[in-house]
């Protein structure tokens, strides 16, 4: 808890909250988008660089693409087509430090609450720098948080964990002193960071196994790109690097519709180059057949196929199966395989957390995150001149990162130029009435709410989360249209679904739905529809541009 309160205002036109990639961009993009712009990156930690700066288990890297996971802005000047994380980290220090950006950076400066003064048409930002608490204004607030917990990990249900007596190790908090020279070191998990850590580990423990309960698609692709090399050798640098992210762009794009539009074929491709790779004492069936269709969850990559490689030298082996129970030193799976552990790795996920665990409220009202919808995969439904930036499942996350920063900036402009003081995601006056009844259900304690209640979207702005001195300059128009929900993230993965009573929502129709193509949100970005209704005589809601009546 602080021990002093500063209580003196900061004032920014905008503030950023995070100094990720994200952050990053959004600061590059505010500084040369939007003009004479005064904002500021609000930072937790003590530097820049959010995920890369933060996660330091062995082998960390991406998992995707860096000539698109890089800034469009400033290409992605190495060879490798995967990176490792301290390299992605010093590619964004030095970018912040070339454009002048970790100037504009606060650090150890953690937002615990925001809330939203209609009266002033401002945000109030309560933060805490160390032992103080302090107070930021703001026109517009970007949540460049990412979308993990960073202070807690997603619980591992394992049964009989609690009897395990050797070492317990998430890859989240890895300790930087743990020896695993030597030692029998099992992963629980199938996932990017399995895949990571399982060569990673092999260089110095005495015997990798990786136990999955589920398998995952792993696809083998270059460390280096060919024809980018070519590129950059017969070509001019700027065209070269046009061309390499173009690639980037189109391919991966191609192959996921492949995948969605032929998920039969799609198996039977990556089939074919799991079993080029594998060792002939690992069987294909059962430890590389997944349950789901490819891109229903994320495919991991290897780059030169560095997993398989690991598995043809002996030192790792997979075991696919439900674990029964864990003993002090060993691991028990249903199909009766008892696997040693001297160290156990528990790379079951992540915890989501939106808006870095923020508590949002408008005039002093909290949110209910699940009762609100995302539009366009940006603005919360009712929350006045805030934005969240969320990253594709489906393509590298700065892609959409930075459409949601071209995008914000568009509306800033737009607000400036026309003299409006804030922009709010509306729907329509039917679906308003929704939330007001669902709300009034939860209040009476009548449990969950089932029937046509859950069927519409929800809408806080019927109940009064938003004060009535604010006049919009367009009125929702009446409709029947109902906008079903469903997940904002569009994949099954576990740690997904268990978040999903936590989040806010996508809808079926109109600006609500889940965004999943780069080349159509960066084109609504630039010259897309920003203000008004959307749909059938504007059924599907939309943003309304507001101005104060104090």
């Amino acid at each position: 808890m602080p021990s002093s309160e500063d209580t003196s205002i900061n004032e920014f036109d905008v503030i950023v909250v995070g100094a990720g990639i994200s952050g990053v961009n959004a600061g590059y993009r505010l500084q040369t988008e939007v003009p004479g712009c005064n904002y500021t990156i609000l930072e937790a930690r003590d530097g820049i660089g959010g995920t890369w700066d933060f996660f330091r288990y062995p082998g960390i890297r991406s998992d995707s693409d860096l000539h698109t996971f890089g800034f469009p802005w400033r290409p992605w000047p190495n060879d490798q087509i995967i990176a490792d994380g301290e390299s992605i980290k010093k590619y964004i220090l030095d970018t912040a430090s070339v454009f002048g950006i970790d100037q504009r950076v606060q650090y150890r400066h953690k937002l615990i609450a925001a809330d939203w003064k209609t009266e002033r048409q401002t945000w109030t930002l309560t933060v805490e720098n160390d032992e103080r608490r302090m107070y930021f204004t703001t026109r517009f607030v970007i949540f460049s948080t990412g979308y993990y917990d960073y202070e807690e990990a997603l619980p591992a249900t394992i049964n009989g964990l609690q009897k395990y007596t050797g070492t317990v190790v998430h890859p989240q908090f890895w300790p930087q002193d743990l020896d695993y020279a030597g030692k029998e070191v099992v992963i629980v998990g199938s996932g990017a960071t399995a895949i990571t850590l399982l060569p990673s580990l092999a260089q110095k423990a005495k015997h990798v196994t990786m136990i999955q309960r589920s398998p995952s698609y792993i696809v083998s692709i270059p460390a280096v790109d060919g024809p980018g090399e070519f590129f950059k050798r017969w070509l001019p640098r700027w065209l070269a690097y046009k061309m390499i992210r173009l690639k980037f762009l189109v391919l991966p794009l191609l192959f996921f519709w492949y995948c969605q539009i032929f998920p039969s074929s799609a198996r039977r491709l990556i089939k074919r180059g799991t079993l080029k790779d594998l060792p002939q004492n690992v069987p294909h069936d059962p430890h590389f057949v997944p349950s789901y269709n490819p891109w229903d969850q994320r495919l991991c990559i290897a780059p030169d196929g560095d997993f398989y490689a690991a598995l043809r030298e002996g030192k790792t082996s997979i075991a696919t199966g439900h674990i029964k129970t864990i003993t002090s030193n060993r691991i028990l799976l249903e199909s009766g395989q008892e696997v040693s552990a001297d160290i156990l790795v528990t790379a079951t996920g992540l915890q989501i957390r939106f808006a870095g665990g923020t508590t949002l409220s408008v005039d002093g009202k909290a949110l209910k995150l699940p009762h609100k919808f995302l539009w366009k995969g940006i603005m919360l439904q009712d929350v006045p001149n805030a934005a969240f930036v969320i990253g594709y499942t489906n393509a590298s996350w700065t892609l959409r990162s930075d459409a949601t920063a071209l995008h914000i900036c568009r509306i800033v402009n737009s607000l400036n130029a026309r003299g409006f003081s804030s922009a709010v995601p509306r729907l329509d006056n039917d679906n308003n009435g929704m939330e007001q009844q669902e709300e009034e259900e939860e209040e009476k304690g009548r449990g969950k709410v089932t029937g046509k209640h859950r069927e519409s979207p929800l809408n806080g702005a019927a109940n009064g989360s938003i004060s009535q001195p604010v006049k919009p300059t367009h009125h929702p128009a009446k409709s029947n249209a109902a906008i079903s929900p469903c997940s904002p993230i569009n994949l099954n993965s576990t740690y997904v679904k268990r978040a999903l009573g936590y989040l806010p929502k996508a809808g079926d129709k109109g600006p609500w739905r889940v965004r999943s193509n780069y080349f159509q949100d960066l084109w609504e970005a630039k010259y897309g529809k920003l203000e008004g209704m959307e749909g059938p005589h504007g059924a599907y809601g939309g943003l309304v541009f507001e101005k104060s009546n104090y």
